[in-house]
């Protein structure tokens, strides 16, 4: 199991970037959260195999139709011991 924390950049706030991160990670089965940050990013810990990580960092990349994603940050992360599912963290 590999975790990965990701800082997204751009037009990531009000425009629906948590709902769709949240349908794709449990698309692909990956465990973690995502939630907004008060700098106006967006940030994922997301926990899964090579490709998995693989497949999100590309729909990151593209976000929703209302997004833009100027940048993505990637940090690896420790696991989270009892994290099994995927969700939407509050903001702040």
């Amino acid at each position: 199991m590999i975790a990965r924390r990701y800082i997204v950049r751009g037009r990531v706030q009000g425009v629906g970037f948590r709902w769709f991160v949240d349908s794709e990670a449990r698309q692909l089965g990956l465990a973690g959260w995502v939630r907004n940050n008060i700098n106006g990013t967006v940030e994922v810990l997301a926990m899964g195999n090579e490709q998995q990580h693989l497949e999100l960092r590309g729909k990151l990349r593209r976000g929703p139709r209302a997004a833009r994603v100027d940048e993505v940050e990637e940090f690896p992360a420790e696991p989270v011991p009892g994290l099994t599912t995927f969700r939407i963290e509050g903001a702040w």
